[in-house]
């Protein structure tokens, strides 16, 4: 065997091998073999040595020949492993390849994904009061019973007017079926239009709440004293003279608000206090309801009637309005009865003349510390003075919901939100009212698909800016950074906004995923970005792979680098992955040992899936459950279940991709 030079890679360290020839007793050709695990090993000489030459060539010919026809026919049946194989050779065990049911991975996925959804939400729960749950679980009842597609600008509106603290807000979270708007037993809580469906037999209409209408017999510091406007908490760096301008501005834009819902509507009710009596405002409210607005219709309804007895004596003195009144209380429910048959007999009914398939429409969450612009976004995307603007810290307090088109025809609802101060900063100032706005701007959160965190350009990213960005990640929502008041930016240039971007990727690395918008909403520039942005998001939200592309994607991911070894040899596999969920998208990723894969994997395999399938502006969520070898005596009743080798799905799901 002297005139065939071939050489085999004896073991000499872990990375090292030692070339030597085969002795010169080698077997014959008919009894020569290797294990598939040896044959990689095994070279010609060509790519290590240079060409033999003709002189060289033994007398031996046709052993010779048969030699090298085994060799050549076991390569072409069984290709020599590249280094990607190695590298999971080494990685799997010295075992037979194991074979799992495929369809009991999905069901298990989704079960999966369904604990952990129930888990989570456990743990970001916002908890309600006992009274808020009882009567919101009621109404929703009812709501279950009463099945329409209108679309809410088709419904006729009914508002809510009156002046402050009347029980409106009351009244209408008793109307809607919910704890939608806030109410405190204080005056001037509720300050822009709120909107909520609601349901009586076969009717249903829009409920407008409104704030309190104030009027002009009182000065212009009774009204700052009822009304408890602040000019100090919250507006440090506003000039004392812009602080006494927004606040003088303040109740002529809630009146505005509610003159906006009043118009809008086709019947009023006009609230009034039973307990409180008859004032000087419900007179003045009262005339010029029936002054300016005397085609429409009205409803006189006194709160505050908790006994039945007293209430007809409670309303008897409202009859000096011009109006009949009817007594009710919206804590307990007595006499809404009643006074929703009065709204409906003067409500016309909407009949659904074709089967109208309620479509998705994306929500979008504004939200941001106090002062940073969320407001003004929202006027300036809807073309109106929805909310109310101004430099008052706190002036939004419920989450206003509006209905918004973009250019492309998409629909969209849009969200604003109460700012967002420290928990120690709410606590701190004693107010309830903004305790509560910032509940609702949590929950408007859990509500939305995708939110847009609005920072203020010359302010500096702050921990709270970082809290409410943790609470978007958990959530799981869609989200794009819009750095609001860019104008104000001096001396602009083309490197600005990459140096910004790089501060604001710093110190939000939880977000880093997510698209930034820079726009001036006050003049109107570049808020259609955002809504471009926020339909991009969406979609990479709601967009799902296919298996065979997932598991080609893991499968090189973990070829490129694998799990690292524990001190006592173990090492991570990863049998199977598939998406079990969208919105946000969710990876079950089945493996034999969760324990095996440290955080710092778990990221790498996460930036792996972005960077090879996208998901720009959504948060992705890896699951990792621990499965247990297929024993062999379970392998019996394998022809009657969906069982495929792992190596073989990927290769089958390769050429299908």
């Amino acid at each position: 065997m002297s005139s065939l030079d071939i050489c085999t890679l004896i073991p000499f360290s872990k990375n090292c091998f030692l070339l030597s020839p085969f002795p010169n007793s080698f077997p014959s050709p008919t009894a020569f073999s290797l294990s598939p695990k040896r044959r990689p090993q095994l070279h010609l000489r060509s790519p290590l040595l240079p060409p033999l030459s003709a002189a060289n060539i033994s007398t031996n010919t046709q052993k010779e020949d048969l030699l090298l026809g085994e060799i050549h026919e076991d390569n072409e049946h069984e290709a020599v492993l590249d280094e990607e194989e190695l590298l999971e050779e080494e990685w799997s065990s010295d075992e037979e390849p194991e074979r799992f049911d495929v369809q009991e991975f999905e069901r298990e996925a989704k079960q999966v994904v369904k604990d952990f959804s129930v888990s989570l939400s456990r743990e970001l729960k916002i908890e309600d009061d006992v009274s808020n749950q009882k009567e919101t679980r009621g109404k929703q009842k009812r709501r279950t019973n009463t099945g329409s597609n209108i679309p809410d600008h088709l419904l006729p509106r009914v508002a809510i007017v009156g002046r402050p603290n009347v029980g409106k807000s009351a009244l209408f979270n008793r109307l809607v079926g919910g704890n939608k708007a806030i109410v405190v037993d204080e005056p001037g809580v509720t300050r822009d239009r709120l909107y909520g469906r609601a349901y009586w037999g076969d009717y249903e209409f829009m409920v407008v709440d409104t704030g309190g209408v104030l009027t002009i017999s009182k000065s212009q510091d009774d009204v700052m004293e009822e009304l408890a406007i602040s000019t100090t908490i919250g507006m440090e760096g506003i000039p004392l003279a812009s602080r006494e301008a927004a606040v003088a501005r303040m109740p002529s834009m809630v009146e505005r608000q509610a003159t906006v819902a009043v118009e809008e509507s086709s019947v009023i009710i006009f609230l009034v206090d039973g307990q409180a009596g008859l004032t000087a405002a419900d007179i003045e409210i009262g005339d010029w309801l029936r002054k300016n607005y005397s085609h429409k219709s009205i409803s006189l309804a006194v709160n505050k009637c908790e006994s039945p007895r007293k209430g007809l004596m409670q309303a008897s003195e409202f009859w000096a309005l011009g109006y009949s009144p009817l007594p009710i209380s919206a804590i307990s429910g007595s006499g809404t009865g009643e006074l929703l048959d009065s709204v409906c007999s003067q409500l016309k009914k909407l009949e659904e003349t074709e089967n109208h398939v309620e479509e998705y429409v994306p929500a979008i969450a504004i939200v941001g510390r106090p002062n940073v612009g969320k407001s003004s976004i929202l006027n300036a995307l809807v073309g109106e003075d929805r909310t109310i603007v101004s430099p008052i810290s706190g002036t939004t307090r419920d989450a206003i919901d509006t209905e918004f088109t973009g250019s492309d025809g998409q629909k969209f609802r849009l969200i604003d939100t109460a700012g967002i101060r420290k928990r120690a900063a709410v606590a701190s100032s004693g107010s309830t009212t903004e305790a509560l706005s910032v509940n609702r701007a949590f929950r408007a959160v859990r509500r939305s698909d995708v939110v847009a965190l609005v920072i203020e350009a010359m302010a500096c990213i702050t921990e709270q800016d970082f809290k409410i960005a943790e609470r978007i990640e958990k959530e799981g929502k869609g989200c794009l950074i819009v750095v609001n008041k860019w104008d104000t930016i001096p001396n602009k240039n083309q490197q600005t906004a990459m140096h910004y971007e790089e501060d604001v990727r710093g110190k939000l690395r939880i977000l880093n995923w997510a698209p930034i918008v820079y726009s001036t909403a006050i003049q109107g520039q570049s808020v259609e970005k955002i809504i471009v942005a926020a339909s991009m998001v969406e979609k990479e939200r709601s967009r799902r792979l296919s298996t065979a592309i997932l598991n080609q994607v893991v499968r090189e991911a973990v070829a490129f680098k694998a799990p690292p070894r524990t001190r006592g040899g173990k090492r991570g596999r990863v049998y199977y992955c598939t998406q079990a969920a969208i919105r946000p998208p969710t990876f079950v990723f089945f493996v034999n040992d969760s324990k095996l894969f440290p955080e710092t994997y778990r990221r790498y395999m996460e930036k792996q899936l972005r960077s090879s399938a996208g998901f720009a502006g959504t948060p992705i969520r890896l699951l990792w459950r621990s499965r247990r070898k297929v024993e062999k005596d379970e392998g019996k009743d394998a022809s009657t279940r969906t069982q495929v080798n792992l190596s073989q799905f990927d290769q089958k799901s390769a050429v299908a991709a």
